[in-house]
């Protein structure tokens, strides 16, 4: 290696070459973990190469479309993600707690949630930090976090991935309901068998042929057998069926509030509601969190009570 070279390499930030190190092997290959970080694939590849200049190994076996560890590499990678975690926690602890979180947080949210209820803290926590940035993906699984380059995601429903850490936030309640055109000019009903007589939509995220209601004081259980006219895994779309008189629904209350106020649903057998469904903050086990990440979780705690809604009585 020349003195030129030599002279590049010395003036490297390491841990940054170990981070995007780490990160082409995640994402699998140069592109994505350039996508992933707001690279390009040349920067990658550089910074790639001057790493293994400076260790003076091949790490990676490189082809068209994927990366390989070589036996050098594999080692490279686990000593590298415990280096990165013990430089971020000691930097951590020397800044202190009022360390201002930067850079970019990758989060998953479900589609509906995600663009209606927790826009207003998202937004907060933006105000809160300015050096942050947040890219805000919607959709109704758990990611993989090591392959998407996600750093928590927003889960509702049970996580049975014991693979990951899941921070319970709270839980959406839900009730049953449908437009006044479907029930008629008669009361509204009462009781859930009264229930079974009607045309369902099913969000089959949740419910495909059976709703389960519960009696709020008594603890009561019935089950109804249900034949949807419509079966989808949008809860807007059960919410806009339902307005246009398709079908009785079993929705999120948050998502019906202002609907049942202004008259254009009902809320039907009041005293009753489907099981409420958790709401649960995921993200991979680390030995050290960011702040940008820690804080993010801060601020969900505190605005879940007020996003799912409360019960009905």
């Amino acid at each position: 290696m020349n003195t030129e070279a030599l002279a590049a390499v010395a003036g490297t930030d390491r841990i940054a070459l170990l981070e995007s190190f780490v990160r082409i092997v995640e994402a699998g290959n140069l592109s994505a973990a350039a996508l992933q970080v707001g690279s390009t694939q040349p920067t990658m590849s550089r910074r790639l190469q001057t790493l293994e200049r400076l260790l003076g190994v091949r790490l990676l076996q490189r082809s068209t479309h994927a990366v390989t560890l070589t036996d050098d590499g594999r080692r490279c990678y686990e000593r590298a993600k415990e280096l990165i975690a013990d430089w971020h926690s000691f930097e951590s602890e020397l800044r202190g707690a009022g360390d201002e979180p930067a850079g970019r947080l990758r989060v998953v949210a479900p589609h509906a949630f995600g663009q209606h209820q927790l826009v207003g803290p998202l937004v907060d926590y933006l105000k809160r930090h300015p050096r942050l940035t947040v890219e805000w993906l919607l959709h109704d699984r758990v990611p993989d976090f090591t392959a998407e380059g996600i750093d928590c995601a927003i889960k509702v429903g049970e996580v049975d991935d014991p693979s990951v850490v899941a921070l319970r936030l709270g839980a959406v309640h839900r009730i049953a309901i449908a437009a006044p055109e479907l029930i008629g000019s008669g009361p509204p009903p009462s009781r859930p068998e009264e229930l079974e007589r009607l045309p369902w939509l099913a969000l089959q995220t949740f419910y495909r042929t059976e709703v389960v209601l519960t009696h709020e004081t008594t603890g009561e259980e019935v089950r109804l057998p249900i034949r949807p006219r419509l079966s989808t895994d949008g809860l807007y779309a059960v919410r806009r069926a339902a307005l246009l008189g398709l079908g009785a629904a079993v929705v999120s209350s948050w998502a019906v509030d202002e609907d049942i106020a202004a008259g254009t649903l009902l809320h039907l057998a009041p005293q009753w509601q489907a099981a409420p469904l958790p709401v649960h903050l995921v993200f991979p086990p680390a030995r050290f969190y960011p702040a940008r990440l820690r804080r993010f979780i801060d601020v969900m705690r505190a605005a879940l009570p007020q996003a799912v809604g409360h019960p009905r009585g």
